[in-house]
């Protein structure tokens, strides 16, 4: 992790840095050749040409930029976490009823060429 990441994960504020640790923690696991980086000042994953930003922000965390009907069915299962197009606006507290499974998949399907 370079130090412009270290920088804005250390800056997270409490109550949103476990939900952003676990985020982190799938999607590095999915896909440990995973680049990160900062972009639109926010921590950018990068796996070939394809992109994931994840951002911490006043209600949480929010996932970005997968293209079409790359979420592995995520948003279809949850629908209320929809804030956008190509955007999942996740709570800490709706964060928490959702399996790591079901994040595993969102990434794969996010990620994966």
């Amino acid at each position: 992790m370079d130090a412009a990441v270290r920088a804005y994960v250390e800056a997270i504020p409490p109550p949103n840095r476990p939900l952003f640790d676990r985020l982190h923690a799938i999607i590095t696991a999915e896909h440990p050749d995973a680049e990160v980086t900062i972009s639109y000042d926010i921590p950018t994953y990068r796996v070939g040409k394809r992109r994931l930003y994840v951002g911490s922000w006043q209600h949480g965390v929010s996932l970005y930029g997968w293209g079409g009907d790359r979420d592995g069915g995520f948003l279809a299962r949850h629908p209320d976490l929809r804030s956008g197009k190509g955007t999942i606006k996740l709570r800490p507290e709706a964060a928490a009823a959702i399996d790591d499974s079901e994040f595993r998949d969102l990434v794969r399907a996010a990620l994966s060429p």
